[in-house]
């Protein structure tokens, strides 16, 4: 089995409750479209809202967890994908696992008693989505955990590892270690700049583990955050895919590729000091369900291409044709078998 175990992913595995709502619901949260942000007091209360809405969906969700079950369900081989995250010992938690390994992904949670399986608030209006995260359980992941020999035994086995930028806000350490252990063995390291607020107010964890990262994934809000806080002054977005692209390694295997979606503009692909743009797959306003995992979805795709060691190119078409499933279903779900040629 060539692919067995091939991708780990590492990350905040949340229990996404999903509702469409209106502008009166944003307001009263103070909640903007298109944004992804951590729950603070005022945001609690609506979580019990979304649970009572008709509409209401839960979807095991959580950014790397989609990322490593798109990949997955690419993929077609059974096992060929791990992931690590903290779970609460209760229904959502019973609720991830069962959704995850239906998905066909090797998961080894870390279950705690204490707290709650984390959730994320899925806010859906026109097809656009916000996401406000209340980590919880998440938020009590350990390295410890990481270190188990039948949890390090994963990382040996993985030859790509993908870890979304939100899980620095809980276990930078274990992102740390992985890193390096990618580096040492020269695998295959990837990250994501995730939300505007990682860049920000996670900007030292970000820098150190930066010179590990072979791939950097962001969008174009992320990756102007990210210029705007390294004093770039610039908002082209291909200049800052180019800087982030040459940022120093750590390892000299592989030349860092920074890729950086756009929505409905071309995807950028800074590698080596020069810029590709690959169009997406435009799409009829009517077709659009709900862009929640959109992003999530173009790295899984991406990440299906890679472990084949497809040219890049291939990665991104990948990428592209997956979050174009995505984004007209509900949540980060998928038919049973991609047609991606």
């Amino acid at each position: 089995m060539a692919y067995e175990r091939i991708l780990l992913g590492m990350g905040n595995p949340l229990l996404d409750i999903s509702a469409v709502v209106d502008d009166e619901f944003l307001r009263r949260y103070d909640i903007k479209l298109n944004d992804a942000i951590l729950a603070e007091e005022k945001h609690l209360p609506m979580y019990e809202e979304l649970a009572n809405k008709p509409n209401v969906e839960y979807i095991a969700g959580g950014a790397t967890q989609n990322s490593i079950k798109v990949a997955q369900w690419m993929l077609q081989h059974p096992g060929a994908t791990s992931y690590i995250g903290c779970i609460g010992k209760d229904k959502y938690g019973e609720e991830m696992k069962k959704n995850s390994i239906s998905a066909g992904v090797n998961v080894q949670y870390y279950e705690v008693d204490s707290t709650p399986t984390g959730t994320c608030a899925v806010c859906v209006v026109g097809g656009e989505r916000s996401l406000i995260a209340n980590l919880s359980a998440a938020n009590c992941y350990k390295s410890d955990h990481l270190k188990k020999p039948e949890n390090w035994a994963l990382v040996e086995k993985a030859k790509y590892f993908y870890i979304a930028g939100f899980f620095l806000t809980v276990s930078p350490d274990s992102v740390q270690i992985v890193a390096e252990h990618a580096a040492a063995n020269k695998k295959y390291f990837s990250m994501n700049l995730s939300a505007p607020f990682i860049c920000e107010f996670f900007k030292d964890a970000l820098e150190k583990v930066l010179p590990y990262m072979d791939i950097i994934f962001g969008n174009e809000t992320e990756a102007r955050t990210f210029s705007k806080v390294q004093g770039w002054e610039t908002e082209n977005v291909e200049e800052i895919a180019l800087k982030i692209a040459q940022w120093p390694k750590a390892s000299e295997t592989r030349k860092r590729i920074a890729v950086i979606t756009q929505g409905p503009d071309p995807v950028v692909v800074a590698e080596d000091g020069k810029v590709k743009k690959f169009p997406v797959i435009l799409l009829p306003k009517e077709k659009l369900v709900d862009t929640n995992g959109a992003g999530d979805a173009f790295v899984g795709g991406f990440l299906s291409q890679l472990v084949q060691e497809k040219p890049i190119e291939d990665c991104v078409k990948a990428g592209i044709y997956a979050s174009n499933v995505i984004i007209q279903r509900s949540g980060c779900t998928f038919p049973e078998k991609p047609d991606f040629k």
